[in-house]
């Protein structure tokens, strides 16, 4: 390697300008000029391109240093790619990064190659989905999951090799530690991207699975913002909820509400600014009484499967009783017409969590007796107060219209398990 450290060193000075204009740069680019530093960026890259080529053209691949080259090449070409779909040059983009996944496709569980290769598979991904064609950016996602089973799997001492390293092999002080993470968090966003497509695919419940596994990961590795985590969680529930699947349902809006209480506390340590602890606590009010009108929302819906359910058992269902909206179908009959498998859906639980404290404030199963869909009703009223507190008449009128319309459906549900008449 010593033959090419004068290129070794001007592909780092190269690859950190680069870094530069596209992290730091761009983001005060005028108006008029909105993509300047990341054409700036483009051309260092493309000269960067051609002399790697040159020194892979004149050495052997039975080299030492010809796969770290072929990494910085096949980097070069993600970084191309990368920055064409950002300027709205698909056309451009799609032919860059798959010559990143050719130039590297030979060798994908290398240390030096894998995160390059998962890297640039999942913007594949990303362009087809900009496409419209889901279909072809699934076939993208799903080998970037296999690359990262494959290599975990095959290499599993074996920590990858990140592009900035890979750039300056020659820094007396390389900041190591951060490849396995960058690792789980590239994988963590392939699965995040495959919700997506899947979604688009009307495969609702492999993209709940998706969901779910994500949130799942963000958890483990540490890697989220609780709010937002929280919020994602809670509207996860919605999709369980509208198919029946109460026990899935409860289990996130918990962890939601988990999550908002730890972040709750953390924030009442925190010392910043008044304006900024202001925004971060308005954020929180603002999510919480979302988070709320969701558990409403699953007392409502329960009551209303159990109100149906008990119609259906009796086989006297009344065709001019409005709100009759249980499923057509439940979380078994979806995994019959999924691409998920039921064991998929037997693991949807944050296993991290002790959520038992919040999940045991009100029932997963159907109701059948007045005191049982009381208690169901005092738990949806109860959320509903506490989003009160936040969407009020005076500030956000047309929810806090909403909110009181739930609670009056609360009372006709209710009114339905009431035995006396009077």
């Amino acid at each position: 390697m010593d033959v090419f450290k004068d290129d070794l060193i001007d592909l780092q000075e190269s690859y950190d300008k680069v870094r530069k204009l596209l992290d730091e740069d761009s983001r005060n680019d005028p108006a008029n000029e909105p993509y300047r530093s990341k054409y700036a960026a483009s051309a260092i890259l493309t000269n960067m391109k051609s002399k790697l080529v040159k020194i892979l053209d004149n050495i052997s691949p039975n080299d030492e240093c010809y796969l770290k080259f072929k990494a910085m090449l096949g980097a070069v070409w993600l970084n191309l790619g990368t920055v064409s779909l950002e300027t709205e040059e698909l056309s451009t983009g799609e032919e860059q990064l798959s010559k990143s996944v050719t130039t590297l496709s030979d060798s994908p569980l290398k240390p030096e190659i894998v995160l390059i290769m998962l890297s640039a598979l999942n913007q594949q991904g990303i362009l087809w989905s900009q496409r419209d064609l889901p279909e072809i950016s699934k076939q993208h996602l799903e080998r970037a999951e296999k690359l990262y089973k494959d290599f975990t799997t095959e290499n599993p001492s074996m920590i990858p090799i990140s592009i900035h390293n890979l750039f300056h092999m020659f820094d007396s002080e390389i900041p190591l530690g951060e490849e396995e993470n960058s690792l789980e968090k590239t994988h963590t966003l392939t699965l995040y991207y495959l919700a997506q497509v899947y979604g688009n695919l009307n495969d609702h419940l492999k993209s709940a699975v998706y969901c779910h596994t994500t949130l799942k990961r963000q958890l483990e590795y540490k890697d989220y913002d609780p709010v937002d985590w929280a919020l994602n969680s809670a509207t996860l529930s919605q999709y369980f909820m509208e198919k029946g699947g109460f026990q899935q349902a409860r289990h996130h809006l918990a962890a939601a509400v988990y999550i908002l209480d730890q972040y709750k506390e953390n924030l009442n340590m925190e010392e910043c600014g008044d304006e900024l602890m202001e925004s971060k606590k308005e954020q929180l009010n603002h999510r919480s009484a979302d988070v709320a009108r969701c558990w409403a929302k699953y007392g409502l819906m329960l009551l209303t499967f159990s109100r149906d359910r008990l119609m259906q058992q009796a086989d006297d269902e009344d065709e001019s009783l409005e709100g009759g909206t249980i499923a057509s179908e439940t979380l078994e009959d979806l995994v019959t017409n999924s691409t998920a498998s039921q064991d998929e859906v037997n693991q949807l639980w944050f296993t991290s969590l002790e959520l038992s404290n919040y999940e045991e404030q009100v029932t997963d199963k159907h109701v059948l007796m007045f005191d049982d869909a009381r208690k169901v009703f005092l738990n949806a009223q109860e959320w509903l107060n506490r989003a009160m507190e936040y969407y009020t008449l005076e500030n956000c009128a047309s929810d806090y219209v909403q909110i009181v319309q739930d609670i009056s459906q609360l009372f006709k549900y209710l009114a339905f398990f009431e035995e006396d008449e009077e």
